[in-house]
C-alpha cells in the first residue's frame, strides 16, 4: 500500500495515515475481499464468486442454487462453496444460515487452508481485528451464542471448530469489522471481510469513500489529503443528527464520534427542522415528537420482517401524518419514513406513488448530505429509472445526468460505462425498449458508512 502507513491515531488506536498527498478523485488503494458471500436473494442474478450482474448464468450442477458467469468462477469459488452445497441438498428449504454465520464459516475454512498473509492483509490481519467482547450486554453475547449454534448446525460436517472462546472472539471480529456490498441503487448484494480497508478510522467528515468493483474495495479520496493526514471514512449513515449518529457509534463500534461535525453539530438545526406554525411548539412537544420517531423507526425495521407490504404502506402513511404535525418535510425523520415508504412502492410496484415520495426526498437529500454522497446519486438513479419507466424521458435524462454529476464531482478518476437501462418490473414494455444508454459506473457502489449494516429500503427487484 504505497503512501499509506499503519499508525497509533491519538484517542483512537491503530489508525492509517498518508505519506503523499491525494487528490480528490484519486484511488488511495484498493482490497480483495478475504471471503465474500452473496446474499440468498440474489442468487441467479449475480454470479457466487465475483458478483457481477448477467443474465444466462451457470448453476452449480449439484446444489442447483449457486450460479455462476463461467467454469473459472465456479471452480475459484468451490473451495468455500462446498461448505454450503452438499449441507443445502440435504436441509433443503430448512438451510438458513444467517449472513454473519455463512461469512464466518467462510473465514475459518480459508484460514485453513491460508496460513500466510492473504493479499488482503498488507496491513492489517483478521486476528488482529477488535472484538469488543468486553463491552457487550447480554443481548449482544446471546446473539453471538446463536451463531455459534447455527455454525455448528449447518457446517458441522465441513469445518475443524475452534473452541467456543474462539468462536466468540471470531463472531466479535466480524460484526465490528464486517462490510456490506451494494449495488448502484444501494440494494444489498452480500457481505464481506476486506482486513485492510477496516483499519481506517471513522469520521462524519471522512476524506475517503468506499466503492466497489466485483469484490474488491476501492478506496478514494473526496477531500484533499496532505502528507501526514489520517484517512477518514464514515462507518454509518451521515444523514441524520449528532446524538443519534453518536448513538448508532456507541452501540455498534463502542466508541463517541469526536469530529468537527459532531463538535459544532452545525447542520443539526437544518436536519431536525420544525414545520412552521401560527403557533410555536414548545420543547416539550418537540422532544416528545424526536422520541417517537425513533420508536417509530426502529418498530418498522422490525416490521419488514415479518408484516404484509400493505400493512408496511399504512405504518409509513400513519407516521408520516404525525410527524409532519411537527416536523418539515425536510426533517430527516420524515425523509426516512418517506424512504421507507418508497421501498414499500417500488416492491409492490406502485411506480407513481414511488416517484411522488423521490421528488419530495431529493432535494434535502442533496442538503444533508455531502457533495459525493452514493445516498445522493442513487437517489437520483431510482428517479431517472422511474422517469423512463413512466415514459418522461427529459426528466430521466436529467436525473441520471444528476447522478452523474456527483461523481464527477468528486470522484473525478473513476471510470464509467455505457450500459442499457434496467427499466422497473412490468413497465420493460415494448413501448419503451428504445435502448436508451445511461452512464452508470462501471462497478459496484457502497458507503462503508454501511458496514455490516443491511440498508433499510426494502429490495424493489
Amino acid at each position: 500500500m504505497e503512501g499509506l502507513e499503519k499508525f497509533q491515531s491519538p484517542g483512537k488506536g491503530r489508525g492509517l495515515r498518508a505519506l503523499r498527498r491525494f487528490v480528490i478523485g484519486e484511488l488511495l488503494f484498493s482490497c480483495p475481499a478475504f471471503t465474500c458471500v452473496l446474499t440468498v436473494n440474489e442468487r441467479g442474478n449475480h454470479c457466487e464468486c465475483c458478483f457481477a450482474r448477467k443474465e444466462g448464468l451457470s448453476r452449480c450442477g449439484k446444489c442447483k442454487q449457486a450460479f455462476y458467469c463461467n467454469v473459472e468462477c465456479q471452480k475459484q469459488d468451490w473451495p468455500l462453496h462446498k461448505l454450503e452445497c452438499s449441507a443445502m441438498c440435504v436441509f433443503g428449504q430448512n438451510w438458513n444460515p444467517s449472513e454473519t454465520v455463512r461469512l464466518t464459516a467462510r473465514i475459518l475454512a480459508k484460514q485453513k487452508t491460508h496460513l500466510e498473509r492473504t493479499e488482503s492483509e498488507k496491513i492489517l490481519s483478521i486476528k488482529e481485528f477488535e472484538s469488543h467482547l468486553d463491552k457487550l450486554d447480554n443481548e449482544k453475547k446471546e446473539l453471538i451464542q446463536n451463531d455459534i449454534s447455527a455454525l455448528h448446525h449447518f457446517y458441522s460436517k465441513h469445518i475443524d471448530y475452534p473452541d467456543n472462546q474462539a468462536l466468540e472472539v471470531l463472531f466479535g471480529q466480524v460484526n465490528c469489522n464486517g462490510f456490506t456490498i451494494e449495488d448502484e441503487e444501494l440494494s444489498h448484494l452480500g457481505s464481506a471481510i476486506f482486513p485492510d480497508v477496516a483499519l481506517m478510522n471513522h469520521s462524519c467528515c471522512p476524506n475517503v469513500i468506499v466503492t466497489y468493483k466485483g469484490t474488491v474495495a476501492e478506496v478514494r479520496a473526496v477531500q484533499e489529503i496532505e502528507t501526514g493526514d489520517e484517512i477518514f471514512t464514515s462507518y454509518i449513515d451521515l444523514l441524520y443528527p449528532t446524538e443519534d449518529r453518536n448513538d448508532r457509534l456507541k452501540d455498534s463500534y463502542f466508541f463517541t464520534c469526536d469530529c468537527r461535525e459532531c463538535f459544532t453539530k452545525e447542520k443539526d438545526k437544518d436536519k431536525l427542522e420544525i414545520r412552521k406554525l401560527n403557533e410555536p411548539l414548545s420543547t416539550e412537544a418537540v422532544r416528545d415528537m424526536i422520541r417517537y420517531a425513533r420508536n417509530v423507526i426502529e418498530e418498522f425495521r422490525r416490521a419488514k420482517h415479518y408484516k404484509s407490504p400493505g400493512e408496511l404502506q399504512e405504518i409509513c402513511e400513519l407516521s408520516l401524518d404525525k410527524l409532519g404535525s411537527v416536523f418539515a418535510e425536510s426533517n430527516v425523520y420524515m425523509l426516512h419514513m418517506m424512504y421507507q415508504a418508497m421501498g414499500v412502492c417500488l416492491y409492490i410496484q406502485d411506480w407513481e406513488g414511488a416517484l411522488r415520495y423521490g421528488q419530495k426526498i431529493i432535494k434535502p437529500y442533496s442538503k444533508h448530505y455531502p457533495s459525493y454522497s452514493l445516498n445522493v446519486a442513487s437517489m437520483w438513479l431510482k428517479l431517472g429509472r422511474l422517469y423512463m419507466g413512466l415514459e418522461n424521458r427529459s426528466a430521466g435524462v436529467k436525473a441520471l445526468k444528476k447522478m452523474q454529476s456527483v461523481f464527477q464531482t468528486s470522484l473525478q478518476e473513476v471510470g464509467w460505462t455505457a450500459l442499457k437501462l434496467k427499466l422497473p418490473g412490468r413497465l420493460n414494455n415494448p413501448s419503451l425498449k428504445w435502448n436508451f444508454l445511461c452512464w452508470l459506473p462501471s462497478y459496484s457502489l457502497a458507503c462503508l458508512s454501511d458496514r455490516n449494516y443491511h440498508g433499510t429500503l426494502i429490495d424493489p427487484d
